[in-house]
């Protein structure tokens, strides 16, 4: 009988020690986060996003984020699916 309290007990700590584990996990999930340095607007002014350093690495803002911004990719057309 003893044996089983305590080992009831044991389960249910393991359990709550992975609920926590997992809770914990899921929040720190939740933060924004860039890929690259230079793709954080609040972060373009710094030295290795400014030419030119950020040629070598092309971790210039502008190849990072204007891309997106500017081209915009256009389904195809149906008679290019046909082909």
């Amino acid at each position: 009988m003893n044996k089983d309290k305590i080992m009831w007990g044991v389960m249910i700590g393991v359990h709550k020690l992975i609920i926590v584990a997992a809770i914990i996990f899921l929040l720190s999930a939740c933060e924004d986060r860039y890929r690259y340095v230079c793709q954080n607007p609040d972060k373009f002014d710094l030295p290795e996003c400014q030419k030119p350093r950020c040629l070598f690495t092309q971790t210039c803002p502008e190849y990072l984020v204007a891309p997106i911004l500017t081209n915009k990719i256009e389904p195809p057309k149906v008679e290019d699916a046909k082909k």
